[in-house]
């Protein structure tokens, strides 16, 4: 059986302490608590202690990053486009900074083994995205493929 693994990439308007930033992370608990009742997520890895990679220290705000493994593709999009994940991408503009062109929020891959999803892996991933686009090793919703590497319509 194989999983589908998420890294995302952002950079906070203010500094982690300042409470609009406090806001963002308060409403990512509440997502990440909805997400464990789903019992479709399989790993939420902490991003602390994590050197952050080249593509997020650039700019001007504080870098957020998470990975998670999830038991099906269709699950993460049905997820990340409802509920309290829904809402908070509809208040992203009052943390994050707007993307520059060419900046890819997210990734998603397939995985085997949850055990083989890491941040080294995660940022692999993104960086070969950026220069080759979409393929069955690293790709997105709008341009997704199946565990067997066949492109496909996540809905």
């Amino acid at each position: 059986m194989a999983f589908v693994s998420i890294y995302t990439v952002g950079r906070l308007h203010h500094p982690y302490d300042h409470p609009a930033s406090r806001k963002f992370f308060e409403t990512g608990y509440e997502v990440m608590r909805q997400a464990s009742k789903t019992g479709q997520i399989i790993e939420e890895f902490s991003p602390f202690g994590v050197p952050i990679p080249e593509e997020a220290a650039k700019g001007d705000g504080f870098p957020v990053l998470t990975l998670t493994v999830w038991k099906s593709l269709q699950a993460l999009y049905r997820f990340t486009y409802s509920g309290h994940h829904r809402q908070a991408m509809r208040n992203r503009s009052k943390w994050m900074e707007p993307y520059q062109e060419k900046h890819l929020s997210y990734v998603v891959w397939w995985t085997d083994k949850v055990k083989d999803v890491s941040w080294q892996e995660a940022f692999n991933r993104y960086n070969y995205y950026i220069k080759n686009g979409p393929t069955s090793f690293a790709f997105d919703f709008k341009q997704a493929f199946d565990e067997k590497g066949e492109r496909c319509e996540v809905k």
